[in-house]
Order: C-alpha cells, then structure tokens, then sequence
C-alpha cells in the first residue's frame, strides 16, 4: 500500500506513480471533440497566443459538458496514483486546450478532495512549468495550492519559498499569487519573502503578479499593503504599485 503521509518540512514530496484511467480521458476527449464553435476557436487561439488550438467551446458550456463526465461513478478513481496519472495523460497529451481546462478541473473535482496535500505539488509544479500561461497557471495557483498551503504551512511554505526564487518564471508567479485568496490568514512574511526577491524582474507577468497580490490582500491589511509599497519605494514597478493601490 503507498503510503500517503505528508512529506517531512522542507522535504520535496514525491510523485506517486500510476496507471491513467484511459476511459475517463477517452470520455473527455469525446464530449469535447462533439461540441465547440469553430469560429470561436480561432477566436480564442488567437486571444491565448496558444499555439494549441482550441474546440471554441465558452467556459460556461465547459464547466456543463464536464460535470456529468467527471461525476460519473463508473469513472470514479480508486487511489491517488490513479488521479495524477490520468491528469498527466489528459495535460500532456492534449491536442486541444480545453483538454487542459479539462485537466484543471479533474484536479479541483469534489471527488478528488482527499488527495489535496503536499503530495499533489509535484503534479501542480508539472503543471505551471508545462502549462507556462497565465490561463494554466494562475488557477493552479491560488485554487490548488493555495489551499494546501493554508492547510500544511509547514510542509509547503518552504517550497513556496523556493519557487519564489526558482529559474522558472511561472513557478515565481506561482509563488506570488498563492495566497491570493488566503485573506486574514496571509503569511505576510511569506508575501514579502516572495515579493521581495522579484521586485527587479522586468516581465509584465512578474510585475502584475506582484500587483495583484498585494490589492487582494489590500481587502484584509490596506495600512499593511501602503506601508509594504512605501517600503519598497522606486524598487516596486508602477504596474505593481498601480495594482497594489488600485483600491486604496
């Protein structure tokens, strides 16, 4: 039996392996493949840069045509191991984005709320680093490992902190937005810590991350975010303090 026990702090989970649950991905691609708008498609592919075209399917109509796929018993996922291989096979092996989308979604279904723990982070840290789009990875997250940060702060600031400093743009972006829906219970000294080190990053993904970060938590501390862009001064880009301050 695969032992499910959080990883030791510090320590980087790791990846359960698995077989891929062929039918629910040959069921996804199926309902997509039957529905869509062609002239949306082009629409879309062009809006998203994505060299991967699309169904041209509205998310609305996507969330519905999923929910009787991914809730069917007969598709049901038995173990973990089972869940991370078919959102591999189903992410990795899209031909279409909503495929992706698809993905995105397996891995937030209610069905799945067990395996949300620091053993899901290296399926979410593929998915950032393959995903490398704001589409695909600002759900991952603030709704995928957010939470689990929340959850486990011990096992997974560490990482967060390492993905704020880490070579890849998305896993910083990452880093930045995931606790952007945390609230009261932000780690401002995790904030700062993410912050901090991307101040000078010129990417416009970098610098609105950092921006929307420090609005969202605005909500909460508006003294504690206007005396964070004070502190950074002319380190803080004007699309970030514009973000920050947005609503101040």
């Amino acid at each position: 039996m695969a032992d499910h026990r959080p990883p030791d702090v510090g320590e980087p989970p790791q990846s359960p392996r698995g077989a891929a649950r062929d039918d629910l991905v040959r069921a996804v691609r199926t309902a997509l493949a039957a529905a869509g708008d062609p002239e949306r498609a082009r629409a879309q592919q062009a809006y998203m840069k994505s060299e991967v075209p699309f169904h041209g399917i509205s998310s609305p109509d996507l969330k519905a045509l999923l929910r009787p796929v991914l809730a069917d018993p007969a598709h049901r996922m038995a173990s973990r191991e089972e869940w991370d291989a078919t959102v591999r096979e189903l992410w990795d092996g899209a031909s279409y984005r909503e495929e992706r989308y698809a993905a995105l979604a397996l891995t937030g279904h209610r069905t799945c709320r067990g395996w949300q723990d620091p053993q899901a982070l290296p399926l979410y840290e593929h998915l950032v680093t393959t995903g490398a789009w704001w589409d695909l990875v600002d759900p991952v997250a603030s709704d995928r490992v957010g939470p689990i940060l929340l959850r486990f702060p011990d096992q997974v600031t560490p990482l967060v902190r390492r993905w704020a400093v880490a070579d890849d743009l998305w896993l910083r972006r990452t880093a930045i937005l995931s606790q952007l829906k945390a609230r009261e219970r932000t780690d401002t000294t995790l904030l700062r810590d993410c912050v901090e080190p991307n101040l000078g990053d010129s990417s416009f993904w970098i610098r609105k991350a950092i921006g929307w970060a420090l609005r969202s938590y605005a909500r909460t501390d508006p003294a504690w975010v206007r005396a964070e862009v004070e502190r950074c001064g002319s380190r803080l880009s004007g699309l970030s303090r514009r973000g920050a301050l947005k609503h101040l």
